[in-house]
């Protein structure tokens, strides 16, 4: 599908939300300079629009293939992988030390939501790497990082997360996997894991798998649980892969959407011979886990954005060259492109407004992600605070823009070969995977809210206020404040009951504050200014009130949830 890479709103976003040349003063990230970051936006853009965006098509029709030998990925995707590894696109944001560039996380966001607008499927090889370098940086021993994080770094290898179990879900806790010592220091892993994106493929010679899995006698529940580092190949004495490591890939799904991304069933130690190294303490699985979950929950509302520009971009091109029907009260009585009519503009609009608050809410937090591991202390608790806002905001705005593009399309937009289908299809999966949105909204209101005394919250909302001049908005932040205060010292069934809508009451407060900011600063380019504004007054007039109205279903009672007995439902 065609793919037009959004360099200049990702140059102003960098600019005036996370604030990049501040981040590029400090030694750490000094070379994020101005010329570097246009070289890599515009870099990363002509790679994503003429490799990868071509092959998403048949990533959809084609999709992978599981065979007795493994998975097998649609014609040209190897090569494609072979020529982001070599381009050098996976070092972004990686350790200079291993062989990555250092530069801010934040511009790494812009890298990965441009290949995952031009291929999302493909996208979450790379995104999900990212999470393992991540891991493996903070958790690895010195000489579990010199053995991968080279390969990782520069993409070489890919990186997988095993969480999810047939009997477990989301509650990590009860998983079974088992990891038994053995006499060199090393562990047995035994177990299946299910739900593990690009667990396997043909682009890369090796697949780092970071597992999790209980040893002997291990508590139960999550402090019982170990994190360990399996590669689908050992390494030889040189370092290079070598003895397979019984790790196979029982079946992949077949999904919804996502087609070029396999989601694999793997099973470890068959044959008794999955051979893995315990990464960090033992029962320490947990704390390495979030390292991994956190990234990866930033990356998957990234997805959101990816999958709204997309779906922004087809929708505007049909509805430019679309003609049907007058329009109502012209004089004229002679057909018009489906753009001039006003509920068209509408949708329209609010794919923009709502792709750009997307955009800038995520990149937000990763700029967060960049000042926290400059150790300061404030951005770290902000990052808390506007994680799950990310992940949850993102992808349920990815799923309404895509749906959105569908109906801009009519009926056209329900046949398959048009593509408008494919962005809803490959975004719906967003809202559950690494913690459904109702668990995000749980820890939002269980966790988050009380964050260093309450500090993190009131900190964002005053941040808001001090910026805010929309009243509505203005509103907006009174309410979240209210709605936050009554959460927190309602009982646990009501503070849950209102967590959802309460986390989307300060999405879109912090979305708007961020979104009013780009309205005040948008000069330059009068097109792209223009555009700009209008979608900031459209998101400020129509969507902040919208939020607004949501006060009564954050502060109502959960007693209406359990009015009935639970068969009720079937009735």
């Amino acid at each position: 599908m065609p793919f037009t890479p959004p360099v200049t709103e990702q140059r102003f976003v960098l600019d005036t939300v996370v604030r990049l040349p501040d981040l590029a003063a400090v030694d750490r990230f000094a070379a994020a300079s101005p010329d570097v970051v246009d070289a890599v936006l515009e870099g990363a853009g002509q790679f994503a629009a003429g490799e990868w965006a071509p092959l998403a098509r048949v990533g959809d029709t084609v999709g992978a293939k599981w065979t007795p030998e493994g998975v097998v990925m649609p014609a040209g995707y190897a090569q494609a992988y072979r020529d982001y590894v070599e381009g050098g696109w996976g070092t972004i944001g990686a350790p200079e030390q291993w062989g990555g560039q250092g530069l801010p996380f934040a511009l790494q966001t812009a890298v990965l939501e441009t290949l995952g607008g031009a291929n999302m499927g493909f996208a979450l090889c790379p995104t999900l790497t990212v999470g393992a370098i991540e891991a493996l940086q903070h958790h690895g021993s010195a000489e579990q990082q010199a053995a991968y994080l080279p390969k990782l770094s520069t993409g070489e290898w890919t990186g997988t997360m095993n969480l999810t179990e047939p009997q477990a879900g989301s509650d990590v806790g009860a998983l079974r996997a088992t990891a038994t010592p053995r006499d060199d220091g090393t562990w047995s892993i035994k177990g299946t894991k299910i739900y593990i994106s690009f667990g396997d493929h043909d682009m890369a010679p090796n697949i780092v798998h970071l597992v999790l899995a209980r040893t002997p006698g291990a508590p139960a529940g999550t402090r019982g649980i170990s994190l360990f580092l399996v590669p689908k190949y050992r390494l030889d004495a040189d370092g290079q892969p070598g003895a397979f490591n019984d790790v196979r890939v029982v079946s992949i799904e077949h999904k919804m959407g996502l087609h070029a991304s396999p989601t694999c069933v793997l099973s470890f130690g068959d044959e008794d011979d999955c051979v893995g190294e315990l990464i960090g303490p033992e029962f320490g699985g947990i704390r390495a886990m979030f390292t991994m979950m956190n990234n990866a929950r930033l990356n998957v509302g990234l997805q959101g954005v990816q999958v709204a520009e997309g779906a922004t971009q087809a929708a505007v091109a049909y509805a430019l060259e679309r003609v049907q029907s007058a329009r109502a009260g012209a004089a004229s009585r002679d057909s018009v492109r489906i753009v001039e009519h006003p509920d068209v503009r509408r949708m329209l609009l609010r794919m923009k407004a709502q792709t750009q608050a997307a955009r800038a809410l995520v990149y937000y937090a990763a700029g967060q992600v960049d000042r926290a591991g400059l150790g300061d202390a404030d951005a770290r608790d902000r990052l808390e605070i506007t994680t799950p806002l990310a992940k949850a905001h993102g992808t349920d705005l990815g799923n309404e823009v895509a749906s959105l593009g569908i109906q801009v399309h009519g009926g056209m937009g329900y046949v398959e070969e048009t593509g408008a289908a494919q962005f809803f299809r490959d975004a719906r999966i967003t809202p559950i995977y690494e913690g459904t949105n109702g668990i995000q909204a749980a820890d939002l209101v269980g966790r988050k809210l009380g964050l260093s005394g309450g500090a993190a919250f009131a900190s964002l909302l005053a941040d808001i206020r001090a910026e805010a001049e929309h009243p509505t908005l203005r509103a907006l932040v009174d309410a979240c404040e209210a709605v936050g205060a009554h959460l927190a010292a309602a009982g646990h069934d009501d503070r849950l009951a209102g967590s959802y809508p309460f986390l989307m009451m300060l999405s879109v407060a912090t979305c708007g504050w961020l979104m009013e900011r780009q309205g005040r600063l948008a000069t330059g380019d009068e097109a792209f200014a223009a555009m700009k504004r209008a979608a900031v007054a459209f998101y400020l007039d129509q969507i902040v009130p919208e939020a607004l109205g949501l006060r009564a279903a954050a502060t109502a009672s959960a007693e209406v949830l359990y009015a009935v007995p639970a068969e009720a439902f079937a009735a």
